[in-house]
């Protein structure tokens, strides 16, 4: 008898770690399912964009980010499995800030192989327009 507590208590541990999961695991796949659904070259871009969101966001907690825009401020530099973004930005909680990254993916880009970033300056709301980046 002794035992069945802690058996009911650790058998709710894993249910409710196994519910939270639930949703990440959702969007992992939705996300796969979608990359897939695009053209190579389609795919390597929203890959490495997903990339730069989620690492900004896990990586430093006071960003929040849900927007990228490579191509902001320079054209990224292509290859066949990678991108070089020097002219990049991301948006925070509402704010624009600056991004350089460079992002390599296995030949199908669905894995993230090699990734670097390094987050710039805040961009004015003054700039915003002028480098089509909106709220």
């Amino acid at each position: 008898m002794v035992l069945l507590p802690a058996m009911k208590k650790l058998c709710l541990t894993v249910l409710a770690s196994a519910t939270l999961a639930l949703p990440a695991n959702a969007m992992d796949s939705a996300l796969r399912a979608g990359l897939l659904k695009l053209d190579p070259q389609t795919r390597l871009e929203q890959r490495c964009d997903a990339e730069v969101l989620d690492r900004i966001s896990h990586d430093d907690h006071k960003y929040k980010a849900d927007r990228v825009v490579a191509y902001a401020f320079a054209t990224p530099e292509m290859a066949p499995d990678a991108i070089r973004s020097p002219g990049a930005a991301f948006r925070s909680k509402g704010q624009w800030y600056r991004l350089k990254f460079k992002c390599q993916t296995a030949p199908d880009h669905m894995q993230v192989l090699d990734f670097r970033y390094r987050i710039g300056e805040e961009i004015p709301q003054t700039d915003w327009a002028k480098y089509n980046l909106y709220d």
